[in-house]
C-alpha cells in the first residue's frame, strides 16, 4: 500500500494519539479499553474527516478548483471541517445543511458546528429532510459553474474512494502504533455513517493483510444497508490503491441496536456514555456519532460480545462541539430549572 501515488495536502495534527483507557477499563470490568484520538486532528477543533480532506482537497487543488462545495446535517462536523479546510487552502466553501433534526429546540440550527460554520465564512443553505442530499450538492456545484467559479463537490462525510483513502492511511498509522508499543489490536469499534470511515479502515487493513476487525456502531442505517454500503466503498476504494485479493462482504461488521428514534436523535445511552467517558477519563465524545459509537462499545461489553483479556481501540472520530446543540441533555443548570 503505497498512499504517496495521491496528492495529500496537510490539514492535520498526526499520528494521534492511541492511548489506555485505564479508568474506563475498571469501571466496565475490561476488556482493556485503547481509544486512538482522531478527536486530535485539530482543522476546526478535530474529528475524522480531516484524514479524508488531506485527500480530497488535494484532488480539487489538482483540478483547478477555487471553491469546495459539500452537504451534511445541520450540526455536521463534516461541513465544518470542509469549510476550515478551504480557509485553510484560500478557497471558498459552499454546503447545504438538511433539517435531519427538527426537535431539539430553536438554538439547534445557531449553536455548534453551525456556529463554526459562520466564523469560516461558509455561504450554507437549509434543505428539508428526505433529499438526496448529494445529488442536490453537485446540482448546486453545477450552478456555481454557471456563475464562473471553479467548484468542486465532497459527498456527505467526505465519503467516497478518494476520501477513504485517509482511513487507508490511518490504518497504517495505527499498526505502527500498536507495534511500538507492542500493543495486540483484538478489535477497534467506531461510529459508522456515511461508510468513508469504515470503508477506509477496512480497505487499509486488507492492503496490509492485517486481520483486525472492525465494529461498526451505526448512527442512521439499518444493518443491512450500512454492511453494504460499507462494503461497496471499501471495495471501490481497494480498486483505487490497487489491493490484491477479494474483500468478502463478511469482514464488514456492524450493529444497529444504538441508533435509537433516529439519525441525531438522543438515546439514555449516549448520554450515558458521553458522561461515563467525560467523568472517567476527562474526554469529551459528541451526540451524533461519537456517543452512539461509546454506546453501541458498552453495550456489547455488557453483552459479554468481548473477552476480558482483549485489547480493544475505540476510535474517537471527534465532533464535540455538537454538544452544544445538546447541552439540555447535560446542563444540570438547565435539569435544574425544569
Amino acid at each position: 500500500m503505497h498512499l504517496a501515488r495521491f496528492g495529500r495536502v496537510s490539514l492535520g495534527h498526526f499520528p494521534t494519539p492511541l492511548e489506555k483507557m485505564d479508568n474506563l477499563t475498571k469501571a466496565l470490568g475490561g476488556p482493556q479499553l485503547w481509544i486512538k484520538r482522531d478527536d486530535c486532528t485539530g482543522l476546526a477543533t478535530g474529528g475524522n474527516k480531516t484524514r479524508k480532506l488531506e485527500y480530497l482537497v488535494a484532488d480539487a487543488i489538482d483540478k483547478g478548483a477555487d471553491t469546495l462545495v459539500t452537504q451534511g446535517a445541520t450540526q455536521s462536523n463534516h461541513v465544518s471541517q470542509t469549510a476550515a479546510a478551504a480557509r485553510k487552502v484560500g478557497m471558498k466553501c459552499f454546503a447545504l445543511l438538511e433539517h435531519r433534526v427538527t426537535n431539539q429546540g430553536d438554538q439547534y440550527a445557531q449553536t455548534g458546528n453551525v456556529l463554526f460554520d459562520d466564523l469560516l465564512k461558509c455561504e450554507y443553505e437549509f434543505r428539508p429532510e428526505g433529499l438526496d442530499m448529494n445529488a442536490e450538492g453537485q446540482a448546486h456545484a453545477d450552478q456555481l459553474k454557471e456563475k464562473g467559479l471553479k467548484p468542486y463537490f465532497i459527498p456527505g462525510g467526505g465519503s467516497n474512494p478518494i476520501g477513504a483513502l485517509g482511513y487507508a492511511n490511518a490504518a497504517s498509522e495505527l499498526v505502527y502504533q500498536a507495534d511500538q508499543m507492542g500493543l495486540r489490536i483484538d478489535k477497534l469499534v467506531h461510529a459508522t455513517g456515511s461508510a468513508g470511515t469504515q470503508a477506509g479502515l477496512i480497505e487499509g487493513f486488507h492492503a496490509m493483510s492485517t486481520p483486525i476487525p472492525i465494529v461498526g456502531i451505526s448512527v442512521r442505517a439499518p444493518k443491512e444497508k450500512q454492511i453494504d454500503n460499507v462494503h461497496k466503498l471499501a471495495c471501490a476504494a481497494a480498486d483505487l490503491i490497487g489491493a490484491r485479493g477479494d474483500l468478502a462482504q463478511g469482514q464488514v461488521e456492524a450493529f444497529d441496536e444504538y441508533v435509537g428514534p433516529g439519525y441525531g436523535q438522543p438515546t439514555d445511552e449516549m448520554v450515558d456514555a458521553i458522561s461515563i467517558l467525560a467523568a472517567e477519563e476527562g474526554i469529551f465524545l459528541d451526540p451524533v456519532y461519537s456517543g452512539k459509537g461509546m454506546a453501541g462499545l458498552i453495550g456489547l461489553i455488557q453483552k459479554g460480545y468481548f473477552n476480558e483479556d482483549e485489547n480493544v481501540v475505540f476510535l474517537h472520530t471527534g465532533g464535540s462541539a455538537g454538544l452544544f446543540a445538546y447541552e439540555h441533555l447535560f446542563s444540570r443548570q438547565q435539569q435544574a430549572a425544569e
